[in-house]
């Protein structure tokens, strides 16, 4: 049975504090390094959701002893690789794309699966790169079934990661640990989401790996071992920007704890994005600051490398004084849905004005209605529908739940920041 939820219309300006939890991205990267490493490594504040969950299931299930520490913490002993095991991808990319590399290493059978979505993912570039590797695979989309023999020959392969970055981070990770490391050669239109390569490159350097990706498009990754890590993990500021966007709606201020002044994440965009619509944006000790102005400006926006913002970005549009063109996201197209087709499809049906065009959107701001808002299982369509639903009453965002794939408690959490407004 369909559930919706009835998003929160904000009783005013939004005025809150909103710690945010770690970020998936370091968490599933984090788990596949320390699945690989030379010693037991501890991740401190990880990320506790879906995606980060079926990561560690499938390590476990792979060899790895990976177990709870004090205050949420992950202990991860490696073990020896082995099958008969099964990964349950879910509909997480990281998932289906970082573990094939390392089920590769594995000695014996390990079958592949997630959620019915998943199966039209896009994964034969990582899969037929592992196979030009020397891995022994059959099939080349979820379900399919590799046979491992301990070790992977490594080398050098040619991919198109142009549906996504995930392909070049994937086969980095588990490199150090190829015979020959590995040299990725990127051929075919512009690699999306480039932050996220950047994030893998320098958590392997960080962890002893020797990187050498001077050369655009190319990354080599030598062989040797991989450092055991002791890492604190990052908020996830991709998931904090929903909250900040409350902030830009409303009139009001978010203020995200433990923002860091440097890092790789893709989210950290939002400070750039969100000063050109007209806030106030600042890092400070007490963390990121967003206070809204009395009119959001519109974008013309290349929305290229940080295409997970899309959503958010278009709900921040939707109130705009004018019209915003987002651009650059065409591979936003084999998400966890078609995020272009949704955007368009929800926001129209709530009285917007929106159209596709070969690589994003034009948005033009119209008084917007109630109605139901449909998620698609994609918890950035869903927490969209709830910046909308702050100043559209009567907004109902389906299956809040999927929100789980990356925030613990969404729902939660945003009560929590309307219980302080103005």
């Amino acid at each position: 049975m369909t559930q919706f939820w009835p998003a929160p219309a904000a009783s005013g300006a939004v005025r809150a504090t909103v710690p945010v939890p770690g970020s998936k991205s370091i968490t599933n990267r984090a788990l596949v390094l320390a699945a690989l490493a030379e010693g037991p490594s501890t991740l401190r504040g990880p990320l506790r959701s879906r995606d980060t969950e079926l990561m560690a299931e499938a390590l476990r299930a792979l060899g790895s002893d990976l177990q709870d520490g004090p205050e949420g913490s992950w202990r991860v002993a490696p073990g020896p690789l082995r099958g008969p095991a099964e990964v349950d991808c879910g509909l997480a990319g990281t998932v289906m794309r970082f573990l094939p590399p390392v089920a590769a290493l594995a000695e014996g059978r390990v079958t592949f699966d997630g959620d019915p979505r998943a199966r039209e993912r896009p994964l034969d570039a990582v899969l037929n790169a592992l196979r030009a590797l020397g891995a022994d695979i059959s099939g080349d989309s979820l379900p399919f079934e590799l046979h491992g023999t301990g070790k992977l020959a490594g080398g050098a392969v040619t991919i198109d990661a142009s549906a996504s970055s995930q392909f070049v981070s994937g086969l980095l990770l588990s490199a150090p640990c190829f015979e020959q490391g590995v040299t990725v050669t990127h051929a075919g239109e512009p690699v999306p989401s480039l932050p996220h390569i950047d994030m893998t490159v320098s958590m392997l350097r960080a962890a002893g790996v020797e990187v050498d990706d001077s050369t655009w498009d190319v990354w080599r990754v030598a062989p040797g071992p991989i450092r055991a890590l002791d890492l604190d993990v990052e908020p996830d500021l991709s998931n904090a920007t929903p909250f900040l966007a409350a902030a830009a709606v409303t009139g009001g201020s978010v203020t995200v704890p433990g923002w860091p002044e440097r890092t790789d994440q893709a989210g950290d965009a939002i400070r750039d994005i969100l000063a050109r619509m007209g806030a106030t944006v600042e890092l400070g000790p007490a963390g990121l600051t967003v206070t809204g102005p009395a009119e959001l400006a519109p974008l013309d926006i290349d929305l290229h490398d940080v295409g997970e913002l899309t959503p958010t970005v278009a709900a921040l549009a939707a109130f705009a004084a004018g019209r915003s063109r987002l651009r650059g996201v065409a591979h936003l197209r084999g998400h966890e849905t078609d995020r272009l087709a949704a955007l368009q499809r929800e926001l129209t049906g709530l009285g917007g004005d929106v159209e596709q065009t070969d690589d994003g959107l034009l948005i033009e701001p119209r008084p917007l209605t109630g109605g139901n808002w449909h998620s698609y299982a994609d918890h950035r369509m869903a927490t969209a529908g709830a910046i909308l639903g702050l100043l559209v009453p009567g907004v109902l965002v389906e299956d809040i739940a999927t929100t789980r794939k990356t925030i613990p408690d969404f729902p939660g959490m945003w009560s929590s920041m309307l219980g302080a407004v103005d």
